[in-house]
């Protein structure tokens, strides 16, 4: 699949992968949601599979150059590349946003969502009592998801690499949210929010001269907990590409219509009205993190009053089934000049 790719066609990849990163890191959006609209999923989870034996034999013998083409490695690197920019720069903006205007920005994932499901949907017409089945069973899981309470934190590493693992289900199975998976783990503000502040912290000290975070026991121990993490993830990521690529290649269209079903599951977890629910200790008052942040207990749905917020919210949805169109548009028109 490696192909000469002009600086337009890098440029949107990188993009690509700022929105994948930005939708990884949202509990109840999947990044690769956004991978399967924008046309590059199949593309996307061919390439991890060549991460492999052979991969490894490459590399390991000097063949950086075949290395590299082997493993589809300019587009692999430009679309991680761009998710590593997203986790310190558009998911930081994400976190502002959600923090203060919180109905319009789920409005938008809401948004997306639907236009997801009709995007996969339109081109799909292989519905028989296997893939109807597939899609109900699809749907009762995203939905019972959605509906589970989450446990308590674990920094233990054995945990954290399983976190890991399963955090990457978002970005390989379109409608599986794995930030929503590690707030049910307990972990998504460990691992995706004092993690990432921790690394983003030392970086930052390092590049001014500052050493003094070595005497941090507590950074040091973040910092082993997002390399654990690291590993984890990205043994996921080659685990279930092989998964899904064997998966795609011998059950195609059960695979399509199961994530049909998962993003529509997916729906009730970005569902805009809804008010966040907080862990309470006995003494009645809120249970912290390590930042002093509370942690989420749940989220709590509500029917929307029809008022100005409501119409605002309904136009936000809107925008965000747009804006799937318009990635629609835009792959279509790239294949098309391809």
């Amino acid at each position: 699949m490696q192909s000469t790719r002009t600086f337009s066609d890098k440029l949107f990849l990188i993009l690509k992968g700022l929105g994948m990163g930005a939708a990884n890191k949202v509990p109840g959006v999947s990044g690769g949601v956004v991978a399967f609209v924008a046309g590059f999923y199949e593309e996307f989870i061919y390439s991890l599979k060549k991460v492999n034996r052979k991969a490894f034999a490459l590399l390991f013998n000097g063949r950086f150059k075949s290395f590299f083409r082997y493993i589809n490695g300019r587009f692999l690197s430009l679309l991680f590349f761009g998710m590593i920019v997203s986790y310190f720069s558009v998911s930081k903006v994400l976190d502002y946003l959600l923090e203060h205007y919180e109905l319009y920005i789920w409005s938008v994932f809401f948004g997306m969502i639907v236009g997801s499901i009709y995007y996969i949907h339109k081109d799909f017409n292989d519905w028989n009592y296997k893939t109807y089945t597939s899609l109900v069973i699809g749907i009762i899981v995203g939905v019972s998801i959605s509906f589970l309470n989450p446990a308590k934190e674990n920094d233990n590493l054995w945990f954290v690499f399983f976190c890991g693992i399963i955090s990457v289900s978002g970005m390989t199975l379109p409608g599986f949210s794995g930030s929503f998976i590690l707030i049910l783990l307990g972990n998504y503000v460990l691992l995706l929010v004092d993690s990432v502040n921790a690394l983003y912290d030392t970086v930052s000290e390092i590049l001014t001269g500052d050493f003094n975070f070595i005497d941090n026991p507590n950074r040091i121990r973040t910092l082993k907990v997002l390399g654990v993490f690291t590993l984890g993830s990205v043994t996921g990521l080659v685990t279930f590409s092989h998964l899904l690529s064997y998966i795609l290649k011998h059950y195609k269209s059960i695979t399509l219509s199961s994530i049909i079903g998962f993003i529509v599951g997916s729906l009730g977890v970005v569902w805009p009205w809804k008010k966040t629910l907080y862990k309470i200790q006995e003494n009645g008052s809120f249970l912290l993190d390590s930042r002093g942040e509370k942690i989420i207990e749940n989220y709590q749905r509500y029917k929307p009053e029809l008022n100005s917020e409501t119409y605002y919210a309904i136009a936000f949805i809107i925008l965000g089934i747009t804006i799937v169109l318009a990635l629609e548009w835009y792959g279509q028109k790239t294949r098309r000049i391809k």
